[in-house]
């Protein structure tokens, strides 16, 4: 997809992917200079460090420098344009058409939204959840269920304490270890006995 402006960072990763990890803007999560969503940031690295350590991200080991292998994941910002300083409200409103597409089209079971607005934006479209009954604090590395998605928030990666990335990586690998996936099968109205399962 072509968001309305010259420089953006696309969405990168599986199409396919059951975990979307969903961030603000490339000014906030990395991106401008490489292209590639949460990469060139201080937050960026410290997210996929994360990520890796709980084993939602692996490292191809013969590559120099190590690039992730995105299988089974997808990047994407709710903003991808490079913004000249910080988006408004507005800027926002314009660019949510092409993150709904996006969000729809991967699908994903597991939605990683990372910092204050992505978190936001996830639990009043994706969940019944109202953003202002928690703090993100208090909602940090926990599992939260939507409508049709498994929701693990985290606050901004690069003001994590120790205590907040151990929290995050734990999180993850119980959300890895489990059967996450959110379908439902709907076979029992078909006349063949095969199951039909749809999200």
């Amino acid at each position: 997809m072509q968001p309305p402006c010259e420089s953006f960072v696309p969405g990168h990763g599986d199409a396919n992917a059951d975990i979307h990890v969903i961030g603000d803007h490339p000014g906030v999560h990395g991106g401008t200079d490489t292209g590639t969503p949460f990469t060139g940031s201080a937050a960026g690295d410290r997210l996929r460090s994360a990520l890796r350590d709980a084993g939602v991200l692996t490292t191809a080991a013969d590559d120099t420098p190590p690039i992730d292998d995105p299988d089974n994941s997808f990047f994407s910002y709710l903003h991808p344009c490079v913004p000249e300083g910080t988006p408004t409200p507005a800027d926002y409103r314009e660019l949510e058409p092409f993150f709904d597409a996006e969000l729809r089209a991967i699908t994903a079971h597991v939605l990683l939204p990372v910092g204050e607005r992505a978190t936001t934006h996830v639990l009043e479209t994706c969940t019944a959840i109202d953003p202002a009954d928690a703090s993100l604090e208090d909602r940090h590395a926990t599992e939260l269920h939507g409508s049709g998605w498994l929701v693990v928030p985290c606050v901004q990666p690069d003001a994590w304490s120790a205590a907040q990335e151990t929290a995050y990586v734990e999180a993850l690998r119980a959300v890895m270890a489990t059967d996450y996936q959110r379908q439902a099968d709907l076979g029992r109205f078909l006349v063949g006995p095969e199951p039909y399962t749809v999200r």
